[in-house]
């Protein structure tokens, strides 16, 4: 497990500034969640943090991430380094759709470089699946198509997946807003496991998800016409209880947003 800290980080698409000087630290063994209305910046921030800002063409950034103190964008660290370590789950389950179950965990591995026997390979896959709460509905089916799985087992085949090239940090978008409420409850469950072996930040539009799953709770907005920005951070039992800004308190209490 690691810490991961964003220092004052600006974002831009174009001329269009995303985010404005937002700073936050992500503790190890601490899941994180990142909350406010839609158009905020969250998503935004959440990919800067392990470089997949960018790879949009005309985005930008200013600020710092560091991962146990080192900056993830130091010239001299490999961006795969980086994806390695920083691992990321999206809001739509993707796993590759030519791929086995089997293919789709062990994938990471080639594009890291990494070598493993057959054994390793095996081992590393049911090691996954299970961390992933997926091996007793897949164990034996592991060479049937990814893409065959309902969306919440493709969601946790995903998370599988990541888990393979053993992350110090896993970042989550949203990963159940397309799941039905079932699939939720076990990828909630997944979540709370794992926090154990990797810090994790997620991304959710539910508030009493935030509550279920994480400790630590940031509260982005963005008023008119303004950039994203954290109104408030902190203990999620506090934020939600006793908020300390009157916004948060309207915003998870459902007034907005």
């Amino acid at each position: 497990m690691a810490t991961l800290e964003g220092r004052n980080i600006s974002a831009w698409f174009g001329d269009h500034q995303v985010l404005d000087r937002v700073s936050l630290t992500m503790p190890a063994g601490v899941v994180t969640s990142l909350i406010g209305p839609s158009g905020c910046g969250k998503s935004t921030y959440l990919r800067i943090l392990n470089r997949m800002h960018e790879l949009v063409p005309s985005a930008s950034l200013a600020g710092e991430v560091l991962l146990d103190g080192e900056d993830i964008y130091d010239p001299a660290r490999k961006l795969v380094d980086a994806r390695k370590d920083i691992g990321m789950v999206f809001q739509k389950p993707n796993p590759f759709p030519a791929q086995s179950i089997y293919d789709n965990v062990v994938a990471g591995l080639k594009l890291t470089g990494t070598r493993a026997s057959r054994d390793e390979k095996d081992e590393l896959v049911e090691s996954c699946l299970m961390k992933a709460g997926l091996w007793k509905e897949v164990k034996d089916r592991l060479r049937a198509p990814g893409a065959g799985l309902s969306g919440g087992q493709q969601q946790r085949l995903c998370i599988a997946r990541s888990l393979a090239v053993r992350p110090r940090v896993l970042l989550m978008d949203e990963p159940c807003s397309a799941l039905d409420p079932t699939s939720t409850r076990v990828i909630e469950e997944t979540m709370l496991e794992l926090a154990h072996e990797v810090t994790i930040v997620i991304v959710t539009h539910n508030m009493q998800q935030a509550q279920r799953v994480s400790q630590q709770c940031a509260f982005f907005l963005a008023a008119q016409g303004t950039p994203g920005a954290i109104v408030e951070h902190g203990d999620t039992d506090a934020m939600f209880a006793d908020p300390i800004d009157p916004r948060t308190f309207d915003y998870v209490n459902g007034r907005f947003g």
